[in-house]
């Protein structure tokens, strides 16, 4: 893994969930996916990627392409960022093997989501992430997102995932600081933001770093904000914050995925379609994006 692995940033402070470029007839775009982790390691200060996650579309790629997508990206920056493979499915045996087979592609770290839709109790997801735990030697991330799956990791649970010596770090999106703050008390592990307008009050809490979407765009400001923070500098940290604020807010004004790569292509930056059931950003939705973007003072948008 580039860089040392700590206990209290494991797989660094800047990280995002990385699009996955497609050509318009929507196969895979590989060689957009390696310029767009170029782009946001070199450029945009990451210090590592998730990819085949939420907003890599990963309920809408093959295996195959999950994996072809994991190589492009270590093959383009593995040597200087962290890359942490989105593996989870509802299907434990599924997950298993998604993580085996990113152990075996060269990721340096694994994240599995809550299952989606069978919605398992407490027991049933402790066993679930401990098996994926269980099948490599890779650090691990649980994804805490009820909004998404139906069903949120009580704080018991994650006490208990928490013993696991491969279970280093939450993603939480839940949405729930209260939960956010005694769960860093308690558990120790590594609490990663999963939800953007949330990022300064969980770092201000103890947590550990962000797993951004609109990292797509202003990684580097936030990477300052943390930076800013760590340093004494709540002033300086509130101030990048709050610039940020239309950003945070209007690239959820629909799915997330949708807005995103609209910017990306405003930006002239691989991204290309979404594939059904999304669906791509309407001419409307685009205009008020390009508003809040400029807004935000994201680079190449004005008012």
């Amino acid at each position: 893994m580039p860089g040392p692995m700590t206990q209290t940033h494991p797989f660094g402070v800047m990280l995002t969930a990385m699009v996955t470029p497609f050509h318009s007839d929507g196969s895979l775009d590989l060689d957009g996916a390696q310029r767009l982790a170029v782009h946001l390691v070199d450029e945009l200060r990451h210090d590592g990627l998730v990819v085949n996650g939420t907003t890599g579309e990963s309920a809408t790629k093959s295996d195959a392409e999950d994996l072809a997508v994991l190589h492009a990206v270590l093959e383009a920056v593995g040597d200087r960022a962290t890359i942490v493979a989105g593996v989870g499915t509802n299907d434990t045996r599924h997950s298993i093997e998604a993580a085996q087979a990113a152990a075996k592609t060269g990721a340096h770290g694994v994240m599995a989501v809550t299952p989606y839709y069978n919605r398992p109790p407490q027991e049933g997801l402790f066993r679930h992430f401990t098996a994926i735990a269980d099948a490599t030697d890779l650090p691990m991330i649980t994804y805490d997102i009820p909004k998404r799956t139906g069903t949120a990791i009580e704080l018991d649970t994650l006490q208990r995932l928490a013993e696991h010596p491969r279970i280093v770090a939450n993603k939480d999106a839940k949405g729930d600081l209260d939960f956010a703050q005694w769960g860093m008390r308690t558990t120790g592990l590594a609490w990663y933001s999963g939800d953007d307008i949330l990022n300064l009050p969980l770092l201000s809490v103890g947590a550990a770093g962000m797993i951004s979407v609109v990292g797509h765009l202003v990684g580097d400001r936030l990477k300052d904000m943390a930076e800013a923070l760590a340093a004494g500098d709540p002033g300086r940290a509130a101030e990048i914050n709050a610039a940020l604020l239309p950003v945070y807010t209007g690239c959820f004004r629909t799915q997330g995925v949708i807005l995103t790569k609209a910017a990306l292509e405003m930006q002239d930056l691989p991204g290309g379609p979404v594939r059904l059931p999304l669906i791509d950003a309407t001419d409307a939705q685009r205009d008020v994006l390009r508003r809040d973007l400029a807004e935000g003072g994201v680079t190449g948008f004005t008012a």
